[in-house]
């Protein structure tokens, strides 16, 4: 019963919540009573301009930085009260995709993805091989590319093992970083889709930073946008793109943005409809 309880609060908790935070460096104020809260199952985009603080809070919920003042938590945790034991489990219970792949180029491509299993030294080596081999196998890299060293390997391929290695502790909650930076269009395309299937068949929440609007269209449950300090816009993206805002409208209704809008696909969005972008 107790176990039962459990799993029912941790479906109903936030994945991540944040609550009235401020970040300051000296004078200088990056967030000031920012509010953010990400629901399971969501896949959201976190945007803004230069400087608008999209790298420090996502620092800030890695638990890689302590905001000045307010609450981050994720999982029900406050991550900056963990600690060590607790912050590490919660730690394992989410990935991170770097935007260049940050690969360990002295470690093999089957290595890169074994090596968060073998940190837990708890898992027998033959039980590392076959789920590093099933993890590779399902961003689409095959076992005759297990023992090829990052050198030697694609853009495109170099992202899958990073994706595949940020699953490898099967996590509920997926950070991504400029995801498809790099890429020409025909492999975004793919890694899109390849992301897309995953958070439907693993049930992930995904949390991105993307300057790429044909990625943000095509994935976004949801779009944050940071702006004047904190979060302007929440909401779907048919949402977001109606509320009035410099930013926003240079963001989204620029000439890059209508092209994205103009571009997306039914079968890319699970709708039939498309985006009313205006005149």
């Amino acid at each position: 019963m107790a176990d039962q309880e459990n799993q029912e609060n941790r479906k109903h908790t936030p994945v991540i919540e944040i609550k009235d935070l401020t970040t300051q460096f000296g004078d200088f104020v990056v967030h000031r009573d920012l509010n953010l809260t990400i629901e399971r199952g969501q896949i959201v985009s976190l945007v803004g301009g230069s400087g608008s603080g999209k790298t420090t809070l996502l620092r800030q919920i890695l638990g890689l930085e302590r905001p000045s003042k307010g609450s981050v938590k994720v999982f029900g945790t406050e991550i900056s009260r963990a600690d060590r034991n607790t912050l590490q489990e919660i730690r394992n219970r989410w990935g991170m995709l770097f935007q260049h792949g940050a690969l360990f180029s002295a470690l093999t491509t089957f290595d890169n993805v074994a090596q968060p299993m073998r940190e837990l030294r708890t898992l027998p080596e033959e039980v590392i091989r076959d789920a590093a081999l099933l993890k590779l196998q399902m961003v689409g890299i095959g076992p005759e590319h297990a023992q090829k060293m990052p050198a030697d390997l694609s853009g495109g391929m170099v992202k899958r093992v990073a994706l595949a290695r940020a699953l490898a502790l099967e996590p509920e909650l997926l950070f991504l970083d400029e995801p498809t930076a790099g890429l020409d269009p025909s492999l975004s395309d793919s890694f899109v889709e390849l992301i897309r299937g995953l958070h439907r068949e693993l049930h992930l929440t995904v949390v991105m930073v993307t300057h790429d609007l044909d990625t943000l269209f095509a994935l976004s449950t949801h779009v944050a946008v940071l702006a004047d300090k904190h979060v302007i816009a929440f909401g779907t993206p048919e949402e977001v793109i109606k509320v009035q805002h410099p930013f926003i409208e240079d963001f989204f209704l620029g000439p890059r943005g209508r092209a994205a809008l103009k571009e997306m696909r039914p079968a890319a969005t699970g709708r039939t409809d498309r985006i009313d972008y205006g005149k």
